[in-house]
């Protein structure tokens, strides 16, 4: 007969994941055994066991859902018909909010998915890719003259976003700077300033352009 679960799986579940991504970021994963990971969630290792089948199904799970919920947070903003770049706004907005007490699975992400296998990494990494595109394709709604003419932009210009937010972790102190929100702004200004010189750019150098075929065109 298999075996019930129990009612309170979700929430041990949940439990556990958070309190391992702590001790995984604070030790290193590399270091931590199932028995200290066990001790730091207050549990034993036979209930970690009940959960996961080894450490690495435990990394990824924390990864997994961290991404999870990330892209439901950021998939569920609507652009309403608004202009682009207030839909960018809220994206930006949205996605320092979900990082907010996520900076172990936040540092984990970045320092230990190498420690997972393959055909995990993957899946994490599609995942990954749905965020991105999500943010890609509202810069592209931006400008989209310019980024089509220029594809081998998108990528960078969409990267060097997520580079401003993806270390927010690693500075910022509450009530001793700006707050989420606040940076979010900032970071969103740096973007779309970034993109309207590049834009102003692309539009003089193909008027130049046109106007050099102009004069020297060959007459009939």
């Amino acid at each position: 007969m298999a075996r019930t679960i129990a009612k309170d799986y979700d929430a041990k579940r949940t439990s556990i994941l958070k309190k391992s991504a702590q001790y995984f970021a604070d030790q290193g994963y590399d270091r931590a055994s199932v028995s200290q990971v066990a001790g730091a969630c207050g549990i034993s290792k036979s209930l970690i066991y009940h959960y996961y089948e080894s450490k690495e199904q435990l990394l990824f799970d924390i990864l997994q859902s961290h991404l999870n919920a990330i892209h439901e947070c950021v998939a569920a903003i609507s652009n309403h018909d608004k202009d682009p770049k207030i839909h960018l706004r809220h994206l930006v907005a949205e996605l320092l909010t979900a990082y907010r007490g996520a900076d172990a699975e936040h540092r984990l992400q970045l320092q230990s998915t190498t420690a997972l296998s393959l055909e995990q990494q993957h899946e994490l990494a599609e995942t990954q890719r749905a965020i991105i595109k999500v943010f890609a394709d509202t810069i592209e709604s931006i400008a989209p003259d310019y980024l089509q003419g220029m594809p081998q932009h998108q990528r960078p210009i969409t990267m060097s976003l997520f580079g401003m937010l993806n270390w927010f972790y690693l500075w910022y102190q509450p009530g001793r700077s700006m707050n989420r929100i606040e940076y979010a702004n900032l970071a969103t200004d740096i973007l779309l300033g970034g993109l309207d010189r590049l834009k102003d750019a692309g539009d003089q150098i193909h008027m130049r352009n046109t106007q050099l075929k102009l004069k020297t065109k060959i007459p009939l």
